[in-house]
């Protein structure tokens, strides 16, 4: 696998692509994910999960000391965020201890991370009333703020 320096100098190219071609073509490149996982990496101080992996795309440090394994997911916002913006698909049946969305502009420079516990998710993905959050797994992001806490940038704290 690539040191830490190589996999930023790569992610300085897609950004810089992915900026371009927003200007172009008033879309996004679809890198969006690529790019919250390599953000949520260098900021938090994570470790890539091996390619492939099923289930996380990262590893941290918990609380308690020992490992947790992470979903990254990620989203460009262009202007203000739409009530019902949903953020990507969150896969329940795999092993993983928390998620992580990384809210970009659609510049792909990173503006906040979140981060939600496991057992919080399935709870909001298992109320009843909406088939995009119980059938495909997705929730709004206001959702996905309201039971999680932001994790970057700390403020201080």
């Amino acid at each position: 696998m690539s040191d830490q320096a190589t996999l930023l100098a790569l992610l300085d190219e897609v950004k810089s692509l992915g900026r371009r071609y927003f200007v172009e073509t008033g879309r996004p490149l679809g890198v969006t994910g690529e790019v919250a996982e390599l953000e949520a990496i260098r900021l938090m101080d994570l470790t890539l999960a091996p390619v492939r992996q099923s289930g996380w795309d990262a590893t941290g440090k918990s609380s308690t000391g020992g490992t947790e394994r992470l979903q990254i997911k990620g989203r460009c916002i262009s202007g203000k965020l739409k009530p019902g913006a949903r953020m990507g698909r969150i896969d329940t049946t795999k092993e993983w201890d928390a998620a992580l969305l990384v809210l970009m502009s659609e510049l792909f420079v990173p503006s906040v991370i979140y981060r939600a516990e496991r057992i919080a998710i399935l709870a909001a993905l298992e109320a009843p009333g909406s088939r995009a959050r119980n059938e495909r797994g997705q929730l709004a992001i206001s959702k996905f703020k309201a039971i999680g806490k932001q994790v970057w940038p700390t403020n201080g704290a």
